[in-house]
């Protein structure tokens, strides 16, 4: 799991950890930065790991450590990309998965952090990727579409289905699927899932607004099942579901959206789920 530690927030590795071991798969962090609590309050303190990741993965090496799928989400630069990419190249085999969770942007903006150089670098990271998790800002941004363009369509009939399109041009041989998160339509929430032969989508129901973390949460739940051999399909059902009953949960009890949603109440929802 390549991705920051906030130590306040609900989201990244803080989430990554149990979510990934209520599903019966062993989380191993490769931490990219850690924080004293998200990006999304006021402010911050960030501890750049650029200058570490290097030595976590020679240790890595000397174990001889496998993977079955491989996540990566928030990144700080450049150089820490180009270190992820080799990462990349040294450990993913035929047999591991990889996901990506292309975090660069949310309403149609692209977070302060990022430069376009660092956008770039994870349009690359993206193309190895054999599962991409983008939100529909994050999808306009790899596939070179206009944003605002796309939203002027969010009334119509035909806009799941255009933005189906758009994650259809990303399919390779390598990007087998294309799941665009938090889509809403009519007020609901949709995932879409795309891959070569079919679309799917998977409708929840809408509770307050926005809640840090919760992309995070998915796209753990994706890979944690991933490794587990399970279908995207079913996995985006299982991240639909578990997602709701916590943004329910913590709407109903007036959560600051900053400090994430009260998943910890629905582990056991996972946890049944290996068991099966």
């Amino acid at each position: 799991m390549i991705n920051d530690l906030s130590g306040f927030g609900r989201c990244s590795l803080t989430a990554a950890l149990p979510i990934i071991s209520a599903l019966g798969a062993e989380c191993c962090p490769l931490p990219t930065a850690a924080l004293s609590n998200q990006t999304g309050y006021d402010s911050y303190f960030c501890f750049d790991l650029t200058d570490s990741l290097d030595r976590f993965i020679s240790e890595w090496k000397k174990l001889g450590c496998k993977f079955d799928a491989i996540l990566t989400g928030f990144i700080t630069s450049p150089k820490q990309a180009q270190i992820i990419l080799k990462f990349i190249d040294e450990f993913k085999t035929d047999k591991t998965k990889l996901i990506v969770d292309p975090v660069m942007a949310d309403d149609g903006k692209i977070y302060d952090s990022y430069s376009r150089e660092l956008c770039e670098n994870m349009a690359q990271i993206a193309k190895k990727a054999n599962i991409i998790t983008p939100n529909l800002s994050e999808l306009c941004i790899l596939a070179g579409t206009g944003y605002e363009e796309t939203v002027k369509h969010k009334d119509g009939d035909g806009y799941i289905e255009l933005i189906s399109d758009i994650a259809a041009g990303l399919l390779s041989e390598n990007l087998k699927a294309v799941t665009v998160t938090g889509v809403i339509y009519r007020g609901h929430i949709y995932n879409i899932i795309v891959e070569k032969e079919k679309v799917c989508t998977v409708k929840s129901e809408i509770y307050g607004g926005s809640f840090s973390g919760t992309g995070d949460i998915f796209s753990s739940i994706i890979a944690a099942e991933a490794a587990n051999g399970k279908e995207l399909v079913h996995s985006v059902e299982l991240a639909a579901k578990f997602l709701e009953m916590s943004i329910k949960s913590s709407y109903l009890e007036k959560t600051d959206r900053n400090d994430g949603v009260n998943f910890q109440k629905f582990l056991e929802v996972l946890t049944n789920e290996q068991k099966q």
